[in-house]
């Protein structure tokens, strides 16, 4: 309801009236129009300029919104950690994932440069990979701004590893299009092997679990994500130990 581009549209008075809804929003879709100016201290003119900035008609509108919003809130039940892990293993390992960790530690092994990249909590799982990685052996390394420029002499023998739950997120992408230019190979990790960032990579690892928000977070489990990368840096490990 409250995008960036409309909060960044707000002026001041504007910024107050949505500042005393996030603080009231149980109590707002209860009240009437000049309740809500008088304990704002604007007028109601602003109020409905305000509701018009969220593409309502009206103050009833903008609460009528205002409740289903609260409403989706209530009733989001997060899964048990068990419940999630099962589903992996469930719907996931029976499937060719080996295969595709197998396929990728192969790639992985024979890079001399390996980065991995991630946003938000998939960033913290790239970094999480890269320390993986370096302790058996396979030095990486985590680049956190994708605007930071990286250059490297191995230029035609270098492996990223991407990592995002949707697939989609535009700093991911835009980050893998400027390293895939610079001639690495990419290896993504997403829940969705359709996605954007799946098509554009040399290898994709799947791993299909129910997507689950609280609120405006994303907080579909890591897990899988934890197993496969773990599971390709001790392949890694093993294929060099026999060699």
């Amino acid at each position: 309801m409250f995008s960036y581009e409309v909060i960044a549209s707000f002026n001041e008075l504007e910024t107050s009236i949505y500042n005393y809804i996030c603080q009231n929003s149980e109590k707002v879709p209860y009240m009437r129009i000049r309740e809500l100016a008088d304990e704002t201290h604007v007028s109601t003119a602003t109020i409905l300029r305000f509701c018009r900035k969220l593409d309502c008609e009206g103050f009833s509108e903008f609460k009528t919104k205002l409740k289903i919003e609260l409403g989706k809130t209530e009733k989001v039940q997060i899964k048990s950690s068990n419940h999630s892990v099962l589903e992996f293993f469930e719907r996931t390992l029976k499937g060719e994932i080996e295969e595709r960790i197998s396929e990728a530690a192969d790639m992985i092994g024979k890079a001399e440069t390996v980065i991995f990249i991630g946003n938000g909590s998939s960033g913290i799982m790239a970094e999480y990979g890269s320390r993986y990685f370096s302790i058996l052996d396979k030095t990486s390394i985590y680049i956190k701004d994708p605007f930071q420029p990286y250059y490297s002499n191995h230029r035609d023998n270098k492996v990223t590893i991407a990592l995002s739950v949707s697939g989609e997120n535009i700093y991911t992408i835009m980050h893998v299009n400027q390293i895939k230019q610079e001639g690495s190979k990419i290896i993504s990790i997403t829940n969705d092997k359709l996605s954007t960032l799946a098509k554009i990579s040399d290898i994709n690892i799947p791993y299909y679990v129910t997507k689950e928000t609280f609120k405006t977070s994303d907080i579909t489990t890591q897990v899988p994500v934890v197993y496969i990368l773990e599971a390709i840096a001790r392949e890694i490990h093993k294929m060099r130990s026999s060699s």
